[in-house]
C-alpha cells in the first residue's frame, strides 16, 4: 500500500486502527511495517497499539482529544476537571484528559497529549452522553453533574469545602439540581451527599451575586 492510498482511506477519519486497513489482498504483515515506517518518518501518531491518526499536514480533520480518550479504551468517559472545562464551569485549561473506566486504570502519554483513565465500580458507570465535540466528532462525556460527583469521589478531600473552592467553580446554574440530587440519591454515598450541598450553597451564593450586579 502506498502512502496516497491510506490517506484515500482514512483522510476522513480523525484516528483510525490498522484493522480498518487489512482488507482484500492486504499482507498484515506487509501493512504493519509500511505503518511502523510512517510513523517513524512523522506521517502518522501512534495513539496506542494499532491506533493512529495522520499527521499534520496530511490530516483533514484535527482528532478531538476526548474522541481519542473514548478510542483509547472504549469503556471510558471522560469525566471531573476535563468535562467541567468542556462546560466552562472551571476556569483553568486543564492539559491532561481525565476519564473513568470499569477496566483497569492507567495513563497514557501520547504525541496527541496525557491522557489519565482511573477506575470506578460497575455501579458507578453512568451519568453520561454522547456530546457533540465539533468538526463533525462525538464524544462521551459526562453530564455536569456527574462530572462533579466522579471529581469528588475520586479525589481525597474533595468534601471539602476548601478544595471545592479551589476549583473555583463557575457557572453553576448549568447543573440540573434535580439531577444532582437524584445522582446522589442512588449513589448513596455520604461523602458525595456532604458535598452536595456545599456545591448548592456555592450556586445559591452565584446566584445572588449575578442578582446584585
Amino acid at each position: 500500500m502506498k502512502f496516497k492510498q491510506l490517506i484515500e482511506i482514512v483522510g476522513d477519519e480523525p484516528v483510525f486502527e490498522v484493522g480498518l486497513l487489512a482488507s482484500g489482498e492486504v499482507e498484515l504483515s506487509d501493512l504493519r511495517r509500511q505503518i511502523s515506517r510512517w510513523t517513524k518518518a512523522g506521517r502518522l501518531y501512534q495513539v496506542r497499539r494499532g491506533l493512529y491518526t495522520l499527521a499534520p499536514p496530511f490530516q483533514k480533520i484535527k482528532p478531538h482529544p476526548f474522541l481519542i480518550a473514548n478510542r483509547l479504551i472504549r469503556s471510558s468517559y471522560v469525566t471531573s476537571q476535563s468535562a467541567l472545562g468542556f462546560y466552562g464551569m472551571i476556569p483553568e485549561h486543564v492539559p491532561t484528559v481525565s476519564s473513568v473506566t470499569t477496566l483497569r486504570p492507567g495513563e497514557w502519554k501520547t504525541p496527541l497529549g496525557t491522557f489519565l483513565f482511573q477506575h470506578i465500580q460497575h455501579t458507578l458507570f453512568f451519568g453520561y452522553r454522547r456530546s457533540d465535540i465539533g468538526n463533525g466528532q462525538h464524544a462521551f462525556v459526562a453530564t455536569p453533574e456527574k462530572a462533579l460527583l466522579d471529581l469528588i469521589y475520586l479525589q481525597p478531600g474533595g468534601d471539602s469545602l476548601d478544595y471545592l473552592r479551589e476549583l473555583r467553580l463557575q457557572q453553576l446554574d448549568r447543573l440540573d439540581t434535580t439531577e444532582l440530587e437524584h445522582m446522589v440519591d442512588i449513589l448513596q454515598r455520604p461523602k458525595l451527599r456532604r458535598a452536595a450541598a456545599m456545591i448548592l450553597d456555592l450556586r445559591h451564593a452565584e446566584k445572588g451575586e449575578y442578582e446584585t450586579l
